[in-house]
């Protein structure tokens, strides 16, 4: 009886330890199931969409350097100007004090001229008077430009923040903004950088003026590229001598780059990190779930371009299963 009892009792500790076993296997064992998809490559148009916007080519702040009170401002905001119209005029007074002071020099330097020719007057007296001239002429340039402010181009008054008799503090009395000439900056995926060159055309588009395109030209190619973003900007100049766009318009500018071979997934094989914008899918490899971040490039439908040194002619991209699989996962692959 004792021996029976004894018995039982090794029995029972072999069945635990052979279910703990059993167990930690199937854990370690654990596959999922999913589908998969061999990448080749595809001949592509190539071309991106990127939004932005617009901005007057050249927008002036009226912001005399000399203060004093305001005497007129000849402009409303929405008025237009031409080049060299007169847009603000400051107080005179110094102008005219410096003025009176121009023309006193101007006799005075004749005088001493006449002199000089005559023997009258030294070498010394004449460069003192000269130097005086000159000054005077230099700050009287410098008022005149100061108190009698003109359009340096033409354009449009965008912005108008003092009246008739106000005292200027610093702040711009008027803002001039071309119209005839627009610009944007548009930021695009660093992959592309090669592609861009100075002087490539494209199209803009509105949702404002529905079917109807612009066009526009790249004008500069930033040299550097964003670490944190990625990307890198484009300077596009857009002629809008009818007016119908204006600065501050969202556009949106498709950019053709021709034909490529591109490595094209579903778009539902790629999965987002929570929390921020990185994007990575899971491919095959001997067996097993290897995550990899990707960027994304031109979207097809419901296929979109993925790029990594990872992605090559030949992986095996899951497709369907992705969502539960983590890194070095034990996958089947099924029909």
């Amino acid at each position: 009886m004792k021996k029976t009892f004894i018995y039982c009792l090794a029995a029972l500790a072999l069945m635990a330890c052979g279910s703990k076993e059993t167990t930690t296997t199937q854990e370690e064992e654990r596959v999922e199931q999913v589908r998969t998809t061999v990448l080749q490559p595809r001949q592509i148009e190539r071309e991106i969409s990127v939004s932005t916007n617009l901005q007057g080519y050249l927008t002036q702040n009226v912001a005399p350097s000399v203060t004093g009170k305001i005497e007129h401002i000849y402009r409303e905001v929405g008025d237009k100007v031409k080049k060299g119209d007169d847009l603000v005029r400051m107080d005179q007074t110094q102008y005219k004090t410096t003025k009176i002071s121009m023309t006193n020099l101007t006799i005075e330097k004749n005088r001493i001229e006449n002199l000089l020719r005559s023997g009258s007057a030294t070498q010394q007296q004449y460069d003192q008077i000269i130097a005086q001239y000159n000054s005077t002429k230099e700050q009287l340039e410098f008022l005149q430009t100061n108190t009698y402010v003109k359009a340096p181009f033409a354009g449009v008054i965008s912005a108008k923040n003092y009246e008739d008799g106000e005292l200027y503090s610093g702040q711009p009395i008027l803002v001039l903004t071309q119209l005839d000439k627009l610009k944007a900056l548009v930021a695009i995926p660093e992959t592309y950088f090669p592609l861009f060159k100075e002087g490539m055309k494209l199209s803009l588009t509105s949702e404002i003026y529905p079917g109807q395109t612009f066009p526009a030209t790249v004008e500069i190619v930033y040299p550097t590229i964003d670490a944190s973003s990625h990307t890198f900007q484009c300077k596009i100049v857009i002629p809008n001598s009818k007016n119908l766009l204006r600065p501050g318009m969202y556009v949106t500018t498709t950019i053709g780059l021709g034909k490529a071979q591109a490595l094209v997934a579903p778009y539902q094989s790629v999965e987002k990190l929570v929390g921020a914008n990185d994007r990575y899918v899971f491919i095959n490899e001997n067996g097993r779930a290897k995550r990899v971040a990707v960027t994304l490039g031109q979207r097809f439908d419901q296929d979109i371009e993925i790029i990594a040194p990872e992605i090559v002619p030949g992986v095996e991209l899951v497709t369907v299963g992705q969502h539960k699989l983590v890194d070095g996962v034990k996958i089947n692959v099924v029909e």
